[in-house]
């Protein structure tokens, strides 16, 4: 039975650490080691010469589904195409004047994982790294005429591109000629230390007869994701919608390009955004009660060339000849920090994706932000949460430090029986049996409160490796990146010391093999720790130390240390 339970617990840790080890993998952008995906993601790209289908993906009024017909590519008379190039604290922006499209959108705060440029969310680059944020209008009544999209020129108004200090607000305006009788007005208004963006749309009638129109604000990105494992339990990169009455949508490229994504039903609610590791971009109605109940659908559709789009499309009020409809929105574009998109918007905070283990993750990533805003640093905030985590769990560790302690007091005894019974093996299970039940020792008891634990481990384990407050923050010394490895190596190695001097508190296997693979293991897994995040590996020694401290005062007072 020691065996048997030690065997489980090998396999448990075994496993776990081969996961974690295989989604740090994946974070990172490389291939999983030891479980790849039977299919993995592919990268098209156009061939030379030609224009992306990307200048599609909403269905006009006619259509009988959500994913049939797409807006005309005819647009109004051709104007002079402009780039125009938004300053900001946060952003430096390029929008094209051509629908006013935000194709573009460098974050001024957030670098590359290897700090050589700003981190660039949307690019009007090729199918492998196209990602814009488009809005337009369409025609509800299939009349003929076409209304402004964003295929149509635009001519910027006249003003500041660039945010001045001091300056909390910077409107950037974009107006088409008519087209179908209406002529639409689209202004991007920036806030000082805002990653949502409002965007302002005024579609005006400049026809003698009244107008029915649907304003669409689409996100359309490239579908390359890193490969996952058979397990599925890579952070969710790909379309997202959510409505109040269905709550949160993952809309899966590959589920999107089989065919098998049934957009959320239309609703008086909710957002769309798109979502991938530590970043997210969304548009939401919002700014006024009556944009803010404007009736919306939902659509999403492949486009072909590896390029997606996930849209939002509102019913406007019918617009009568001279009239002017006005709608605001906001097109959230930056960090996946879960406070800060809560105040956004309902649910906004489930872009930042923690997993099955969500219901765990979370309440740790608010006790680990509570930490830090004691001791301003995420390191010491993580040494903290691994000491409240294991005050919280001391008894169920101290039970089952108890009897790995009476297991080890024992354990000559069993040795001296398996070598005096070893060609009798049903005899020998037998008097195992008898010396466990004399002594009082449960073989099995201390497995249940370490099984226990591991969903916290593993939940733990996505709050660090999915919070973009980790990313390039420093704790001491050489540390300058928690969400990085140790450059030098140094807490693998301190790791791997713990590791083994535990393994020396534990009481050795009688099996030979059993006991050589306890001494072996920590060396191997350890390897994996050189690749780990510092922080991940600043938990687990911190776990590793107070589990050395509980585990030598236990022995130490059953009399069993160093035996």
């Amino acid at each position: 039975m020691n065996d048997i339970r030690r065997t489980i617990l090998w396999v448990i840790f075994g496993f776990s650490l081969v996961l974690l080890w295989d989604q740090w993998q994946v974070f990172n952008g490389n291939k999983p080691t030891f479980l790849p995906s039977s299919k993995p993601a592919a990268v098209a790209t156009a061939p030379a010469g030609t224009t992306p289908a990307a200048n599609n993906g909403v269905t006009t009024a006619s259509g009988t589904s959500g994913n049939a017909g797409a807006v005309p590519t005819q647009a109004a008379a051709a104007a002079p195409r402009e780039q125009v190039v938004v300053t900001t604290d946060l952003f430096k922006a390029t929008i094209d004047s051509e629908g006013g499209t935000v194709n573009h959108l460098e974050l001024q705060k957030y670098d590359e994982a290897d700090r050589t440029k700003r981190v660039v969310l949307f690019e009007n680059g090729s199918p492998a790294t196209r990602y814009v944020a488009q809005t337009g209008l369409l025609n509800t009544i299939d009349t003929g005429d076409r209304f402004p999209n964003h295929l149509t020129p635009m001519t910027p108004k006249a003003g500041p591109r660039e945010m001045a200090d001091g300056q909390n607000t910077l409107e950037v305006s974009f107006e088409s000629a008519p087209v179908g009788g209406l002529k639409y007005t689209k202004t991007y208004v920036f806030h000082r230390g805002d990653y949502a963006i409002g965007v302002r749309h005024e579609v005006a009638n400049v026809s003698d007869q009244p107008r029915d129109a649907q304003l669409y604000m689409q996100l359309l990105r490239h579908g390359t994701v890193a490969a996952g494992t058979m397990f599925g339990t890579n952070t969710f990169t790909g379309p997202a919608a959510y409505t109040n009455e269905k709550k949160f949508h993952k809309l899966d490229f590959k589920d999107i390009a089989k065919g098998k994504i049934e957009p959320p039903p239309p609703a008086n609610n909710g957002w769309i955004a798109m979502v991938q590791h530590y970043f997210a971009s969304a548009w939401l109605l919002k700014g006024d009660p009556a944009s803010e109940q404007l009736r919306r659908e939902f659509r999403v559709k492949d486009l072909g060339d590896n390029l997606f789009t996930v849209a939002m499309v509102a019913t406007l009020p019918k617009i009568a000849p001279g009239a002017t409809q006005t709608v605001n929105s906001v097109l959230f574009a930056g960090p996946e920090e879960e406070r800060k998109l809560e105040a956004i918007a309902p649910g906004l905070d489930l872009v930042k994706d923690y997993g099955i283990f969500a219901i765990i993750s979370k309440p740790l990533y608010w006790l680990l932000t509570q930490l830090h805003g004691i001791l301003g640093n995420w390191g010491w905030a993580i040494v903290a949460l691994v000491v409240l985590l294991k005050a919280a769990f001391y008894w169920l560790n101290a039970k089952a430090y108890a009897s790995m302690a009476k297991m080890k007091a024992i354990n000559p005894k069993i040795m001296e029986m398996r070598e005096r019974l070893k060609d009798k093996p049903q005899e020998m299970q037998q008097e195992m049996m008898r010396i466990y039940k004399t002594e009082k020792v449960n073989p099995m008891g201390g497995c249940f409160p370490i099984v226990i634990q591991i969903p916290v481990f593993i939940a733990l384990y996505w709050v660090l490796l999915s919070s973009v407050e980790m990313r390039h923050a420093p704790w001491i010394g050489w540390i300058t990146d928690l969400s990085a490895p140790d450059p030098w190596y140094i807490l693998p190695v301190v790791m791997t010391a713990t590791s083994l001097f535990q393994t020396w508190l534990n009481p050795t296997p009688p099996d030979p093999m059993q006991a050589k693979l306890m001494w072996i293991m920590p060396l191997a897994f350890s390897v994996m720790f050189i690749f780990f995040p510092a922080g991940l590996v600043l938990y687990w020694i911190t776990n590793n130390v107070l589990s050395i401290a509980q585990q030598w005062f236990i022995n130490k007072r059953l009399g069993v240390l160093g035996k």
